[in-house]
């Protein structure tokens, strides 16, 4: 337990804000006030510190009541969402050493709802990040240069940024409900020139595109091979990241996984609402390797702060999500073995 809790707070609570004091933003947070109406404001209060001490103090709990689970419960915390976490998450679950956990079932992370209803995320998007090189005819500033590459670099913005438009107008519609139904592009960096009086020789620009699992990913990548065509000879592109897996956890009623979650949640009275994950998660790399995920992340009532300012987590909406955990994780932890499971 923690050692400095304040007269009368919750001991999870005191854990949850000295784990939040450990510095993950720079140069210097200010992580020492706390708010006269319980929120606790700090980077990780949403994402994902949060989480990780519901999920200690959850199992804590259920030992101390003497609970035997009939599986085996695996808490992991490892380096998530950035590139270099990602990577050694995909490395991970293909170690023998993760074989041999013999996982039948994975909670990962969630985001906030600002709403009364729990969102759960059954799927998510795949990050692509691709650069454009746009080669063109040098020469003097002072001269219409034919063939330039501004003038290819700016179809292929054009191109790229076009189809933004259009799936910003699918969204809400009646066909695409949610951020995770539709995809997003976003021009992230633009590289290219030496001098103001100088046409360059190369330019670049980068993009960040988050592409649902309805999407034909083949048909995807041949329109930005038809975009960068369409913006003259010699355009080329190449990935710095590009998700092909498209695989989603099954939320039908029948799956005995889906059935016992969402059972756990009912006896609750909690409101669940089914979505692709519009970001990126861990959790691709668990169902690449077979194991079905449920991104989850028990915060109703709460505005969607992750990487934004001014993050926090009200103390009540954390105290009754480890209590979720603590009815969640035995009904996972009891469904009985399968019949192609060691």
């Amino acid at each position: 337990e923690t050692t400095n809790s304040p007269e009368g707070e919750d001991p999870s609570v005191s854990l949850f804000r000295d784990y939040l004091r450990l510095k993950t933003v720079h140069p210097e947070p200010d992580y020492g006030e706390i708010h006269a109406e319980g929120n606790i404001y700090a980077r990780g209060s949403q994402d994902m510190k949060c989480v990780t001490i519901q999920y200690i103090q959850a199992v804590r709990r259920l030992k101390a009541e003497g609970w035997k689970p009939m599986r085996t419960v695996h808490l992991m915390f490892v380096p998530d969402e950035e590139v270099g976490g990602h990577k050694g998450m995909e490395t991970f679950v293909k170690h023998p050493e993760f074989q041999k956990l013999n996982i039948g079932f994975a909670l990962d992370e969630g985001l906030a709802n600002p709403g009364e209803p729990f969102t759960v995320f059954y799927g998510e998007r795949n990050p692509w990040w691709i650069t454009v090189h746009c080669p063109g005819s040098p020469g003097h500033g002072s001269r219409f240069v034919e063939n330039t590459a501004a003038e290819k670099l700016r179809q292929v913005i054009n191109s790229f940024l076009d189809f933004r438009e259009k799936e910003k107008h699918r969204l809400n519609t009646s066909e695409c409900f949610t951020l995770g139904d539709v995809t997003t592009v976003n021009m992230t960096m633009v590289k290219g020139g030496v001098a103001y009086n100088v046409i360059p020789a190369e330019m670049d620009v980068s993009f960040d595109l988050r592409i649902p699992p309805t999407v034909n990913l083949q048909e995807f990548e041949r329109q930005i091979k038809q975009w960068c065509k369409e913006a003259g000879e010699d355009v080329t592109y190449e990935f710095a990241q590009k998700h092909m897996n498209q695989n989603v956890t099954s939320t039908e009623e029948n799956d005995p996984w889906w059935s016992t979650f969402s059972a756990a949640c009912k006896a609750m009275n909690m409101t669940l609402e089914k979505e692709i994950f519009p970001a990126a998660t861990d959790s691709r790399f668990i169902r690449a390797v077979g194991i079905p995920a449920i991104g989850f992340s028990p915060m109703n009532r709460t505005p969607i702060l992750l990487h934004d300012h001014n993050e926090y987590l009200n103390e009540q909406v954390f105290l009754k999500g480890i209590s979720v955990y603590e009815r969640l994780i035995p009904a996972l932890a009891s469904v009985p073995a399968f019949p192609d499971e060691a």
